[in-house]
């Protein structure tokens, strides 16, 4: 049996989830000490992203192949943000023998071209490989479960069966 979720409907959560992870994120750095490192700001720039296309999708809400086009760019970018959340857990669970603090990521953005910038960012800085657990499971895990959730919901917006698909096959 086919159950109409309204487009608007998903997508909003979607940007309601983004934007109050983003939102969260900024209160642990600026009330809680967190302090992010530039693979936890990448992973903001990915939650932003979802964030304005799924606020885009509501916008629009276009049917069939807008709406699976808006999923797909929601989900790759989704995708973007939890590999990075990977490597940074990477590095968090095997730590450089040597630790140093490197340059933030508008340094490294401002002072490299970004051909040179995005491999020193993947590398990871001494800061990236600080694992500082919050409520059991350290920043990095908890943006790989949030990144998992926003690309599956999107991943099912792009699969799923509407009435405007179902005449065409």
């Amino acid at each position: 049996m086919y159950t109409r979720y309204p487009l608007r409907l998903v997508f909003s959560a979607i940007f309601a989830w983004c934007a109050g992870l983003i939102g969260f994120g900024l209160i642990l750095q600026h009330f809680g000490g967190y302090e992010p490192c530039p693979m936890c700001i990448m992973q903001r720039y990915a939650f932003v992203a979802c964030a304005a296309i799924a606020l885009i999708a509501v916008i629009h809400n276009a049917p069939g192949a807008g709406r699976r086009l808006y999923a797909f760019l929601i989900a790759a970018s989704a995708i973007a943000g939890a590999s990075v959340s990977v490597r940074q857990i990477m590095l968090q669970r095997n730590p450089p023998a040597e630790t140093v603090c490197g340059p933030d990521l508008a340094y490294l953005l401002n002072s490299f071209p970004l051909g040179d910038a995005f491999p020193m960012i993947f590398q990871g800085t001494g800061d990236c490989s600080k694992a500082d657990p919050f409520l059991g499971l350290t920043i990095a895990e908890w943006a790989l479960l949030n990144f998992t959730l926003v690309a599956l919901v999107a991943l099912w917006q792009l699969a799923r069966r509407t009435p405007e698909r179902r005449r065409f096959g």
